[in-house]
């Protein structure tokens, strides 16, 4: 059986905390295979005393405490790097995603790089389911992952995956997308669904803005970090060419029209403005080139060696 590390981040989930606590013990024990690791997101209530006294109860439980509230993005990268299982399992503390559902992932995981939890009958407000579908129609369509549900709390990756994804600002809401660029084997499992119970949802309207952006950064980054030349080359290309047409034509306008420079002095402007940005654009993309080659030559491609 390989090693799993469960990463809870924890923001002001006090009265929740304890019926997880149970949920957890009761699916998992004490086991040496299985460590969960809690992440202290700034919390202001007292969700770090109770994870500390369950912590001290718990051989294979553990906490990491961040300095403020910095967002489930980087509560997850910090679990991450905390945690030492082969597998690791992301959960939110809320209670609406059950602790044994997770046995279904770890099958799955046995097949795929990364196992998604769909929420086949979601219980959040319409608003929020809403926004759930529109948001992951255009995973799908422009992303080509077809999965239901990207942004669901219940996953299950491998260690490789997890040490690929250097998450930060809201990039935990792409997670399977992050995986599927890197061409790891993503799938997912239906699992059951449940009513938030205690407290109030994290998220504002404010994340949908964040959300649409960080999705465009993804998609770009996804594409061109490797090949940086094919996107400002590209635009660099055209801009020179636009440029150099611009130019001809007042060649044109003076050569078969008899008409003189200094009445298209602006077009003339105009051309070498565009023919000087494109070369700054194609140079941009060189640089990114000799950057991207020089980190390609550090990177450990290698996963075994067998003679």
């Amino acid at each position: 059986m390989k090693s799993l590390s469960i990463i809870i981040p924890v923001f002001n989930e006090a009265e929740s905390l304890p019926a997880l606590f149970n949920e957890l013990k009761n699916e998992f024990g004490n086991s040496s295979h299985v460590q969960i690791v809690f992440v202290n997101d700034g919390s202001t209530d007292n969700s770090q005393k109770i994870i500390e006294k369950a912590i001290s109860e718990n051989s294979s439980w553990k906490m990491v405490g961040l300095y403020r509230n910095y967002g489930k993005s980087v509560a997850l990268q910090a679990g991450i790097e905390s945690s030492s299982g082969e597998l690791i399992a992301t959960l939110d503390a809320d209670l609406q995603d059950d602790p044994k559902e997770l046995i279904k992932l770890i099958d799955k995981s046995k097949k795929y790089d990364l196992v998604v939890g769909w929420k086949i009958d979601r219980l959040d407000p319409l608003e929020k389911r809403i926004a759930s579908k529109i948001f992951n129609f255009f995973i799908r369509v422009f992303s080509g992952l077809k999965i239901k549900d990207s942004n669901t709390g219940i996953k299950i990756f491998k260690r490789e995956v997890a040490e690929s994804l250097n998450l930060y600002g809201g990039r935990h809401r792409y997670i399977p997308l992050l995986a599927h660029q890197k061409n790891f084997s993503v799938a997912e499992v239906a699992v059951k669904h449940r009513k938030r119970e205690f407290g109030e949802s994290k998220y504002g309207t404010e994340r949908y803005k964040h959300g649409f952006f960080d999705f465009l950064t993804i998609l770009f980054l996804g594409k061109y970090m490797d090949r940086p030349l094919h996107f400002f080359g590209m635009i660099g290309f055209l801009t020179i060419l636009a440029g150099i047409i611009a130019e001809f034509y007042v060649l044109y306008l003076k050569y078969f029209l008899q008409e003189s420079f200094q009445q298209h002095i602006a077009m003339i402007i105009f051309g070498s403005l565009l023919i000087i940005t494109g070369v700054q654009l194609f140079t941009f993309g060189l640089i990114g080139e000799i950057i991207v080659n020089k980190n390609q030559k550090t990177k450990n491609f290698i996963k075994e060696i067998i003679e």
